[in-house]
């Protein structure tokens, strides 16, 4: 597929930037980039070649201000609620998609991430945030629920339940110092050095055995819905036996030195 709406390219070894590229509509989601993200996040599952993806947004204001309102009022106009529905679920599947990529995602926010913006950094595995970022949970603030784009599962998991609520019933804005005071990010950086930070953090991860990199992002994500410690220990001993087999048996060179 050639993108309209967002950009892809390799950076470094192993890394690869994937840009959102409406900067004119602040990086807002319309129909042409849902699709585009669909193809994209189903190419990364068979892409070996890039260890790690770092999510941004193109322009100087907003990584991504949500939803394209204007658009999809519109196309509402003609639509079924079945119509709707698969639209809603579409879109609710990229947050799946991303969880799903063996890639870790370094997701660089500056400006407002909004609606399913916030849902973007939400569903990514780590975040950078210039002192300009702002979250919002915005559903609720037009005249939907406050629990979409997988924001209901996500923030509660990674801030706690008590400020999830506050934040999904208002659709308050969080500012970075609050995320950061909240766990919710990694750094808070000056905006000149958003995407470097969020690059060297992916050098890091990119070093690393690649194997090693996709079972603990699938082990992580499992074990935030494991039914008890007995299940996540499972998990992360059927990973490393996985891991020791392969160095041993089959000349891993980033793990066999340590056997």
């Amino acid at each position: 597929m050639d993108y309209e709406t967002i950009e892809f390219r390799s950076v470094d070894k192993g890394i690869g930037l994937l840009a959102l590229n409406r900067p004119r509509k602040f990086n807002s989601v319309n129909t042409r980039m849902m699709e585009e993200l669909e193809a994209f996040w189903a190419g990364a599952r068979d892409d070996p070649e890039t260890r790690v993806i770092v999510l941004a947004g193109n322009g100087k204001r907003n990584f991504c201000a949500g939803l394209d309102m204007r658009e999809t009022v519109k196309a509402m106009s003609g639509m079924k609620t079945e119509d709707f529905y698969r639209f809603q679920s579409r879109l609710g599947r990229l947050l799946l998609a991303m969880r799903q990529a063996p890639q870790p995602i370094v997701c660089a926010v500056h400006g407002a991430a909004s609606g399913i913006g916030f849902s973007f950094a939400l569903a990514s595995d780590v975040r950078v945030v210039s002192k300009d970022a702002r979250f919002c949970a915005a559903y609720i603030n037009i005249g939907l629920g406050g629990a979409d784009m997988a924001c209901s599962y996500f923030l509660p998991r990674l801030i706690g339940a008590g400020r999830a609520y506050e934040f999904m019933l208002t659709g308050n804005f969080m500012s970075a110092r609050e995320a950061a005071d909240l766990g919710l990010v990694s750094r808070v950086v000056e905006r000149e050095e958003l995407l470097e930070t969020a690059l060297e953090l992916s050098r890091v991860m990119s070093r690393k055995n690649p194997m090693g990199l996709r079972l603990t992002k699938e082990a992580i994500n499992m074990n935030l819905d494991a039914g008890g410690l007995e299940r996540a220990l499972h998990m992360e001993d059927r990973n490393q036996a996985l891991l020791v087999a392969r160095a041993m048996l089959e000349g891993d060179e980033r793990s066999s030195r340590y056997f």
